[in-house]
């Protein structure tokens, strides 16, 4: 799912330049030369920065690996439920699930908020995964019963890339009412051929207080349910993040990235009270090779806690296909008593995830690619106040959509890691701009000095 730009590229590019400006500096005595000799050390510091700061940017990772939030902490899974550490609403967490695995995490809840716990699980690139591993994630409480539980599988491409399943625990519910403590249990599927691999896992766990007032339980029946034309006009090139923490924001339009085999992207879609959302995926043509791959691209939705929602797929033969999401339903409150997930999931406003991922399969039958992907991304309905909530969630304004995302959608946006290495890539940019006018202002002065000195 996506990969971590490595900043081993950045290194060594930052060893060679170093070495060549120390070599420009050497020779003559003359104060030119002096000068120069100052100014190469202070280039070589700058380009170094440059070197470090923008390379790791652009540079292509391993095809599997993905991008954890950077502000992840890291917790142990426990075997049994006494040892199990608590997780916090509001925060992200990093762990790991071994072959054959069942770990808890525990929490500590109030008796009227409701709190969700996404997992997502990352195998390590070229591992081997059949179609039926995965994950099941499921919430209890401390007399062992259940609460909600949801599955995940890598599917028909048995292409190695994140999974997320999430449980819950909804207040108001006949199970689990009360507070107290309460468990998540991670449990690894694994085929019998599968890779004894130990995958990574990234935790969150988000809370939602109640509405201020109570409303219907009945999930709504009319709307929309007919099939929307695709987005048209020319796409917009956007690269997609490396993780749900890094996930680049876009709005209605069309948008295109380049993708290798193996490959994940992570986007985000403002979505708010009483708007609908809907999504195409295209795969473009291959420029060579034949064969056929099943389940060649994969599109998945997530709602802003990381619960999947819909997904779409295509098999591939070469040429142009598409994909499209399900019919969703308006953002609205009372989705959450629908039985079908793909209305259950609409509950929120909030930033809606996009994970497209590309089966590493298709590099056998058609090359490393990369190979186009296009998103139309369409965004209707008249935006409406919430449910008005009781108190704040964790984390605050997850159920919101801000001035912020809307801009974030324009200018494409990351967060987490990613957002970092744009900050750090303007920084190199700027770096570069200083490096040229330190040069020109410091050769001028050596020149000066150079003539008064002749005299």
């Amino acid at each position: 799912m996506g990969h971590v730009r490595s900043n081993d590229e950045g290194w060594r590019v930052m060893g060679r330049r170093t070495t060549w400006w120390r070599t420009r500096a050497q020779g003559g005595r003359t104060p030119v030369a002096g000068a120069l000799r100052r100014v190469g050390v202070v280039a070589a510091v700058l380009c170094a920065t440059a070197g470090l700061t923008v390379l790791p940017a652009t540079a292509a990772g391993a095809p599997s690996s993905y991008g954890y939030d950077k502000g992840d902490r890291t917790v142990d899974g426990a075997v049994g439920t006494a040892d199990a550490e608590t997780l916090k609403p509001g925060e992200t967490y990093r762990s790991s699930l071994p072959k054959g695995a069942s770990l808890y995490y525990g929490l500590d809840l109030d008796a009227t908020s409701t709190t969700y716990v996404s997992v997502t699980a990352v195998p390590p690139a070229g591992t081997t995964v059949a179609a039926t591993d995965g994950i099941k994630v499921s919430m209890q409480n401390d007399t062992g019963t259940g609460c909600t539980h949801q599955s995940a599988t890598f599917g028909a491409d048995r292409s190695p890339h994140p999974v997320a399943a999430w449980a819950a625990r909804e207040a108001g519910r006949v199970l689990c009412k009360g507070g107290g403590r309460y468990y998540v249990l991670v449990e690894r599927v694994d085929a019998s051929g599968s890779s004894p691999d130990t995958w990574g896992l990234e935790l969150t766990a988000v809370s939602e207080p109640p509405p201020a007032q109570a409303g219907t339980t009945d999930a709504p029946q009319d709307w929309n349910s007919a099939s929307p034309e695709a987005v048209t006009g020319e796409a917009r090139r956007r690269a997609g993040g490396s993780g749900f923490g890094g996930a680049v924001a876009v709005g209605q339009g069309v948008w295109r990235d380049d993708v290798e085999p193996g490959r994940t992207l992570f986007y985000k879609v403002p979505v708010d009270w009483g708007q609908q959302l809907s999504v195409t995926a295209e795969l473009g043509a291959s420029s060579g090779g034949s064969g056929y791959v099943t389940r060649a691209l994969d599109l998945e939705l997530y709602n802003p806690v990381r619960g999947s929602v819909d997904e779409a797929g295509l098999s591939y033969q070469g040429s142009q296909d598409s994909a499209a999401l399900q019919p969703l339903p308006p953002v609205e409150y009372r989705n959450r008593y629908s039985v079908l997930d793909h209305e259950n999931g609409m509950r929120f406003a909030g930033s809606y995830y996009l994970v497209v991922h590309l089966a590493a399969q298709v590099a056998d039958s058609f090359g490393q690619g990369p190979f186009p992907v296009t998103l139309r991304v369409r965004v209707t309905g008249s935006a409406h106040a919430g449910p008005g909530y009781a108190g704040q969630s964790e984390p605050r304004n997850i159920f919101e959509v801000t001035t912020q995302d809307r801009e974030a959608a324009v200018t494409g946006s990351a967060g987490g890691g990613d957002t970092a290495m744009k900050v750090l890539a303007v920084a190199g940019i700027g770096a570069g701009s200083v490096l040229l006018a330190t040069l020109g202002v410091w050769t001028v002065a050596a020149r000066r000095r150079a003539s008064t000195a002749a005299l």
